[in-house]
């Protein structure tokens, strides 16, 4: 599997805010938003443009892969 794009990143938090809106009076993200919104700040941090996979934690790799494959309807 090839990189994921900063860009990629933000669609996917973006897919799943929409999906799941931010909840509570904190107005929290969901688990799967909330996963991938720290490799997302780290890279921003970082000034990287991308990451592997392997790069994301259990959680936000589930939600990436999860994200994927409602992308692409499969």
């Amino acid at each position: 599997m090839s990189d994921i794009t900063i860009h990629e990143l933000e669609a996917a938090i973006n897919f799943w805010r929409a999906r799941s809106p931010s909840s509570g009076d904190e107005l929290v993200l969901c688990k799967e938003a909330s996963a991938l919104s720290k490799p997302y700040a780290l890279m921003i941090v970082q000034r990287r443009n991308a990451l592997p996979p392997e790069g994301l934690d259990g959680i936000a790799r589930e939600a990436w892969d999860s994200y994927v494959r409602l992308k692409n309807g499969l």
